[in-house]
């Protein structure tokens, strides 16, 4: 499901928003926005809200607290070219506990929606385990109780026989967790995909839905085994990443077309 569109619940709900323009190293041989910007902006917009409600990096490392990305569905609807301003609006929709999910919209200039996210963020402690979300963000986020559950993505084993590739953790894909910031999984799904036989033009469909579960965190100059097929009913690529002794650190799905 989509969800409610921010625009119709905006009296309901604490947004916020800020524009990119698409530069040139972030889009690919097509001068289209790679998919992969619509997730860092909406990265970017999060922390942009968390700071405007006085909640910045030095809150959380004070009290020892931090974000880390989940799961995502991504629906991305048009193309957005080289050049293009986009609004990417944000707002956290719903808590539960020791989450919480935020949807992101992207809006072009002519203000048709490019695309939309659900990304679903769990708090961690400074030992890295699951902590409940301070009573503060609440109130301060107006976040209604959520009785969604948290996303996930269910795969089965890898066919026999598909190609796999092996790769490490580069030291410009990390972040300042100092780990493969969440972005960079989508870039390495769509390589993969296209190292499986896949066509670019399934990667600039539109529509096109992503479904993302990150189970673990890929960490600097960690090897990686990754693996993408096609499912049987030709829409839908599957997608799996598997660190150290086979254990899976994300999984996902591409489907595209109407039938979602």
């Amino acid at each position: 499901m989509t969800g409610q569109p921010l625009t119709e619940t905006a009296s309901e709900i604490l947004l916020h928003e800020a524009t990119y323009r698409v530069r040139f190293d972030e889009a690919g041989p097509d001068g289209l926005l790679r998919t992969s910007g619509l997730l860092r902006y909406a990265q970017d917009v999060a922390w942009l809200h968390s700071t405007a409600r006085g909640f910045d990096r030095d809150w959380y490392s004070q009290r020892e607290l931090t974000w880390l990305v989940r799961a995502a569905e991504l629906e991305v609807l048009a193309p957005v070219p080289l050049g293009t301003t986009l609004l990417s609006r944000t707002a956290v929709v719903g808590q539960r506990r020791v989450w919480a999910r935020r949807r992101g919209e992207f809006i072009l200039p002519d203000g048709s929606l490019a695309g939309w996210v659900h990304t679903d963020w769990v708090m961690i402690d400074g030992r890295g385990g699951l902590t409940r979300i301070p009573a503060i963000f609440a109130e301060e986020f107006k976040i209604p109780e959520s009785t969604a559950a948290m996303a996930r993505v269910a795969l089965p084993p890898t066919p026999a026989g598909t190609p796999t590739r092996r790769f490490a953790v580069r030291p410009h894909e990390l972040d300042p967790m100092d780990h493969a910031n969440n972005a960079v999984y989508l870039d390495w799904l769509e390589e993969a995909i296209l190292a499986t036989g896949g066509k670019p033009a399934e990667l600039a469909a539109v529509p096109r839905r992503y479904r993302l579960e990150y189970a673990a965190a890929a960490d600097a100059d960690a090897v990686l085994d990754d693996a993408a097929w096609r499912d049987d009913d030709g829409a839908t690529w599957s997608y799996r990443l598997s660190g150290s002794g086979g254990t899976d650190l994300f999984r996902a799905t591409l489907t595209t077309g109407g039938d979602r």
